[in-house]
């Protein structure tokens, strides 16, 4: 056998992975150049072994490779097995001897081999099934994803902190004088209500509790003129209750009761919603304790104007679609996390899917004062004020009766000044147009209010305006927003 058909033989072993045929096929080629020999020299024991080495074999035949001393080095011609373009050399006794030895080593390997594979399978098996499913520098899984009952679990833990208040209140009726005649009684008798007869309304709410010694927050129109307040917990027990204070502007209130070891909601920070967020409502809709409903936060700074409310509130509110109805009033509104972000308080009649909490922030900023002090405290310039467009510069201009002459096209006109208001004693006239708060431009009458509501009773605020042309500065020191007026 040619050198090079022994070195194809013994890289095919080796890329094989089967070193005893290696080993064997190196001491084979120490004795012997032929590789025609006859396969009937075998040993007849062993069938499966002969076929195995008559395989290799017809692999190492299968192409003759040109020796040295062909004329074209490199061509690879496909041979019959039973070709031949050489005589075979003469084979000596030893030379057989040294085949025989080698394939009875050859099959004593592969004996070994069979042993211990039959031996060790399952090891084997497992050792293989690692290798094939192992993950190598793997990313780590993503988190579980949100639990479906995650309702059922926020239920449960802020649940015991959510109120029903009830409030009563007596009204004295009111009948005019003409029905007081005795010719209107002979006629109407009965159907003519007494004079000054007393009757009581009574009325549904929602709260929460928001410290374990019996401090709840709800809507001021909740307990709005009530004789009596009575507090019942979802465990049953039923409290008195005294309203310690109540804010009309931003409709928050706080009653007390005495009790201890309370269970209390957590707040969260209203200020980070966004629409699109899980918002989970609890309350006593229509006398219907402790119902929950559920939606999302579809919008947030809503105006009193845009719930169509009649009183300008100092609150911008939160809009969700989670069901709400009269009696929810009061109620905590939730996030995901169980922590409350609102106050539910208002519903557009008429309409699905359109319900308004105050933004806890606001809530809770109003119900620390009220706790301090019994009342809550809103800066105000006394002004009324309209966002300054194109369009109400050029209608303003055009109209003889206005009275305002508007130079600029973006900005907050003044519309009017209250007599004796913080705005009026600063210099601040009908007519102009406020341009900044505090250094911070500002485009329309919300964010003058907004501006106005975060600033401090008889602090300086910084106010940038324009007047018929010319920019002016002028520093206002808010006053304390009397009730009666609703201006800003």
């Amino acid at each position: 056998m040619k050198r090079s058909q022994r070195l194809q033989l013994l890289s095919f072993a080796s890329h094989a992975g089967n070193g005893i045929l290696y080993l064997i096929l190196v001491i084979y080629f120490n004795y012997s150049h032929n590789l025609n020999f006859s396969a009937t020299r075998l040993s007849q024991r062993n069938t499966k072994l002969k076929a195995y080495y008559l395989d290799i074999l017809k692999k190492a035949q299968m192409y003759k490779i040109p020796s040295d001393g062909d004329q074209q080095p490199g061509q690879y011609n496909k041979l019959p097995l039973n070709a031949s373009t050489s005589k075979p050399h003469n084979v000596g006794p030893w030379q057989k001897a040294a085949v025989n030895l080698s394939l009875v080593l050859l099959g004593s390997g592969m004996t070994f081999a069979g042993g211990y594979v039959a031996s060790h399978y399952q090891q084997i098996s497992n050792d293989a099934s690692h290798l094939g499913v192992s993950r190598v520098n793997a990313a780590p899984p993503l988190p579980a994803a949100t639990d479906p009952n995650f309702v059922t679990s926020i239920v449960k833990q802020v649940g015991p902190a959510v109120v029903r208040i009830d409030s009563s209140r007596t009204v004295k009726a009111q009948v005019p004088d003409a029905f007081n005649d005795p010719f209107f009684r002979q006629f109407f008798g009965s159907a003519i209500p007494i004079p000054n007869q007393n009757r009581v309304e009574r009325g549904t709410g929602s709260g929460f509790i928001i410290s374990s010694d019996g401090r709840i927050l709800t809507n001021a129109h909740v307990v709005d003129g009530a004789d009596t307040v009575t507090v019942k917990l979802k465990d049953g027990h039923i409290y008195k209750g005294k309203v310690l204070g109540k804010d009309e502007l931003t409709d928050v209130a706080v009653v007390k009761i005495q009790a201890n070891n309370l269970p209390t909601v957590t707040l969260g920070n209203s200020d980070k919603l966004e629409p699109g967020q899980w918002a989970i409502a609890i309350g006593n809709p229509l006398g219907l304790d402790n119902t929950v409903t559920t939606g999302i936060i579809s919008a947030t700074g809503r105006t009193s104007r845009d719930i169509g409310g009649t009183l300008d509130k100092r609150v911008d509110y939160i809009q969700t679609d989670a069901a709400i109805n009269p009696g929810n009033s009061g109620g905590p509104l939730l996030n995901a996390r169980g922590e409350v972000v609102g106050m539910n308080t208002a519903i557009i009649q008429g309409a699905q899917g359109l319900g308004f909490a105050i933004p806890i922030n606001t809530a809770q900023r109003i119900s620390r004062q009220i706790i301090a002090t019994g009342k809550a405290q809103h800066p105000y310039l006394g002004i009324q004020m309209l966002g300054l467009t194109p369009e109400v510069k050029q209608r303003l201009n055009s109209d003889p009766n206005s009275g305002i002459t508007v130079d600029a096209d973006h900005g907050v006109l003044v519309v009017k000044v209250m007599p004796n208001s913080p705005a009026a004693k600063a210099g601040i006239r009908a007519g102009d147009v406020i341009q900044k708060l505090n250094g911070k431009a500002v485009t329309d009458a919300d964010s003058v209010q907004q501006a106005v509501e975060n600033s401090q009773v008889g602090g300086d605020l910084r106010v940038e305006l324009e007047r018929r042309g010319q920019n002016i500065s002028l520093a206002v020191q808010p006053g304390t927003f009397p009730t009666a007026q609703i201006t800003q």
